[in-house]
């Protein structure tokens, strides 16, 4: 008679998959609640006590950690094996059947303490299962309730589980007990702190659950979905209130947009395309904060994503138009706004996240075969000075605009480039291989606005064509971090056409 122990935190199902298996012609042998839960439900059941001949130990920690237990699961299919089984008076165990605490479901908890979360990290149930898929050549592990009906279907059929289901089962339970550890790992080493003196560790674990499967990734043809590093966490850790499911580039976009909105401590409205703001104002009234921003590239806004560091309300939708937008984040939206919404825009993706984007997390990018892991860019270090490097002082209304324009362009992609007015961008050019081409396209997309703009760029200039383009259309401020070996022709060029520039000493490409 095959034997299946059966060891399981998660009992979905264990009832009527035990009688199946025992009206199959299998011994069924449990441990702690889940025998418990087989006898009350008048379920033939040995107590793995019987087995061991060792009662439960430390409170149920220790139960099926016993060579009885692990010869009978490990023995593979050969005489010598048999042999020192009965020598020893244990037998085969040919299924196993374990699902584990739940850790990461523990630590999703607020303020969850070590203590707390130690004692869910399973042990006896990993051995087991680790212990059933190293020997699937004999043994079926199975760790997911999902399964159990599609077990029974093959013994039904075949008199026993073949192989190759052996085999998948095996891989799935080694995956179970993988994300298991790394979930344990990640919470107890926590993350590297985003401050300039932490080291990056030699090892590092990344917890994730998917929450979101997609229809497709970047393009139709790839396959995505969306994992969170925060076991019960949706995306972004926001919530989507209203329109279609969010696809991998609208994730992508939000990330974006959020990380730019939360930078601002004003009232701020930012607009963005591809990853990179199209259009950023700051208005106690956040519909003319909008107007604002939308005037900086009203083209590039055309299926954008907004994103607002203040509730949204009815004004602002009705700022919005008929322009088309793919979502709208903010950390609230009125009811009546998100009605007005629902009702006029039942396609566009409404997410509210409550916490800003504060960089605790580290940023994490694949490369062939490896991964670059960087602290997050939260803005200039906090000793970092601002120092005018021109015979020209700036005003403080272009002192105020220059701080903006900086601000924005951290967010903007290298090489890039902004134009602002006071409180609001007027051109954007980035993710161009040449800064004047990028100041150039700021140009272009400014229009008339240019006269009385500053301009911020978010590296050097390598050569004075960009500050003589930017002056040629009647930029009047620069701020820049400066350290090219040219930086005396680039001043010089800022000094005969009379406009200030200031030297952050900080760099801030985003690639």
């Amino acid at each position: 008679m095959p034997r299946a122990l059966i060891s399981v935190h998660d009992k979905v199902g264990l009832v009527e998959f035990s009688r199946s298996l025992i009206a199959l012609g299998w011994d069924i042998v449990a441990s702690g609640g889940t025998e418990r839960a087989l006898v009350d439900a008048n379920v033939p059941v040995t107590p793995v006590e019987q087995v061991t001949g060792v009662a439960e130990m430390l409170g149920g920690r220790v139960k099926t950690l016993h060579p009885a237990i692990h010869a009978g699961i490990l023995a593979r299919d050969r005489d010598e094996d048999y042999r020192d089984l009965e020598a020893n008076g244990y037998g085969p165990i040919s299924m196993v059947v374990c699902n584990l605490y739940p850790f990461q479901e523990t630590v999703a908890q607020p303020n969850i303490a070590v203590q707390d979360a130690i004692e869910q990290i399973d042990i006896g149930g990993v051995t087991l299962l680790r212990a059933a898929a190293k020997n699937f050549f004999r043994v079926t592990a199975v760790c997911d309730p999902f399964d159990y009906a599609a077990v029974l279907a093959v013994i039904q059929a075949e008199g026993e589980v073949p192989l190759a289901v052996r085999q998948r089962l095996a891989v799935k339970a080694f995956a179970h007990t993988r994300d298991y550890d790394t979930a344990i790992h990640a919470f107890l080493a926590g993350d590297p702190k985003p401050d300039a003196e932490t080291t990056l560790p030699d090892q590092i674990s990344f917890g994730g659950k998917k929450v979101q499967a997609m229809r497709y990734g970047e393009n139709p043809h790839q396959q995505a979905a969306y994992y969170s590093r925060k076991s019960g966490t949706s995306v972004l850790g926001g919530e989507q209130l209203a329109g279609k499911e969010l696809s991998y580039n609208n994730i992508l976009d939000l990330d974006a947009a959020w990380r730019t909105v939360s930078s601002f401590n004003e009232p701020t409205v930012v607009i963005v395309k591809h990853l990179t703001p199209t259009g950023v104002a700051t208005d106690e009234n956040l519909a003319e904060a909008y107007r604002a921003a939308l005037a900086s590239d009203p083209v590039s806004a055309f299926g954008g994503i907004i994103a607002l560091n203040r509730a949204v309300d009815v004004n602002f939708v009705e700022a919005l138009e008929s322009i088309f937008l793919e979502a709208i984040a903010a950390p609230d939206f009125t009811p009546e706004a998100e009605a007005l919404l629902i009702a006029r825009r039942k396609n566009c993706r409404l997410v509210k996240i409550t916490q800003p984007y504060d960089g605790s997390e580290i940023e994490v990018r694949s490369v062939h075969r490896g991964l670059l892991i960087q602290q997050v860019d939260m803005g200039d270090p906090e000793d970092s000075v601002f120092r005018v490097v021109t015979n020209k002082q700036p005003s403080m209304e272009e002192l105020n605009t220059l701080k903006f324009a900086w601000n924005v362009v951290q967010h903007v992609k290298s090489n890039a480039i902004v134009l602002a007015q006071p409180n609001k961008t007027v051109g954007v050019g980035g993710g161009l291989p040449s800064r004047v081409d990028a100041v150039e396209i700021a140009i272009k997309k400014a229009a008339n606005a240019t006269n009385g703009a500053v301009m911020a760029s978010d590296a050097f200039f390598p050569f004075a064509d960009g500050i003589e383009a930017a002056i040629k259309a009647g930029v009047v401020a620069v701020i820049q971090p400066g350290g090219s070996i040219r930086d005396n022709e680039v001043i010089q060029a800022a000094n005969d056409a009379g406009i200030t520039m200031i030297f952050t000493g900080t760099r801030h490409f985003r690639h």
